[in-house]
């Protein structure tokens, strides 16, 4: 049996692996991110006083299950918030993952929009086909997504939804909930990923960063051989500069990795 290397983050790339393994694949986590609270105090005092001020955005948008877990990881009282239903924001999602993260952390699905079921990709660009007709002037978007650890501006990522929303008139606001490092291997798991660089093991990405820490953490190995499956094509060009020699895409739910994996071996 094939072997599938899950590269989120812990402990989601454990997760994954359950999913997996339940579905009759060999799936290994080697996490390739960590994710934890933001350090900085700068940031830490942003987070802080844009969840103090929820009433003055239209809607929240989330860039991944963690901005959303960890933003909404002070038990923010939105069940509380529901007695005023005209100051409540709408929370945005590009994709299910998010989606959930939002749900377990106590936001009513009616609240959350985000791109169809069977939209073809979970991204901004997709999001933003579903949200467009709810802003215009005077909206206001606060855009929650992860700082890189010697960041101290508001975070990275989804300057293209920004873009879109300001052309329509509106409003973005940025803030960091959580911070990305690349994880360090050691010496076995180094061992692990030198062997499935060469042994027709499945990577799977859904992250750049992911590769790019992979490439630093072996920075001698070749992945010409390699076979990666990524959850979106700017992944798939993250992999093949890196090197890799086999990519394929699909969509980042269980049921399409599920399937894909299952093609690929």
């Amino acid at each position: 049996m094939t072997r599938v290397l899950i590269t989120r983050p812990s402990p989601e790339a454990e997760r994954w692996g359950e999913r997996l393994r339940a579905q009759h694949i060999d799936a290994v986590a080697l996490p390739l991110l960590s994710i934890t609270a933001v350090r900085d105090p700068a940031l830490q005092s942003a987070l802080t006083d844009a969840r103090a001020r929820l009433k003055n955005f239209h809607a929240l948008m989330f860039v991944s299950g963690n901005a959303a877990a960890e933003f909404l990881a002070e038990g923010l009282s939105l069940p509380l918030s529901l007695t005023e239903p005209d100051h409540l924001p709408r929370f945005w999602s590009p994709g299910p993952g998010t989606a959930r993260a939002l749900v377990q952390a106590g936001v009513p699905a009616s609240l959350i929009d985000g791109p169809a079921p069977d939209s073809s990709q979970f991204d901004s660009e997709s999001l933003w086909l579903a949200v467009a007709p709810q802003i215009g002037p005077g909206k206001r978007v606060l855009i929650v997504r992860g700082a890189n650890a010697a960041q101290t501006k508001g975070g990275n990522g989804r300057d293209w939804l920004a873009a879109q929303i300001a052309a329509a008139g509106g409003e973005t606001e940025f803030v960091a909930a959580y911070e990305r490092t690349g994880s360090r291997l050691d010496a076995d798991a180094k061992d692990l990923a030198a062997r499935a660089a060469l042994d027709g093991t499945v990577w799977f990405f859904s992250s750049s960063e992911a590769i790019q820490n992979l490439a630093r953490e072996l920075p001698q190995t070749s992945w010409d051989k390699a076979c990666a499956l990524v959850t979106h094509p700017r992944i798939s060009e993250a992999a093949r500069a890196a090197g890799f020699g086999n990519v394929s895409e699909c969509r980042p739910t269980l049921q399409d990795v599920t399937a894909s994996i299952k093609s690929l071996v």
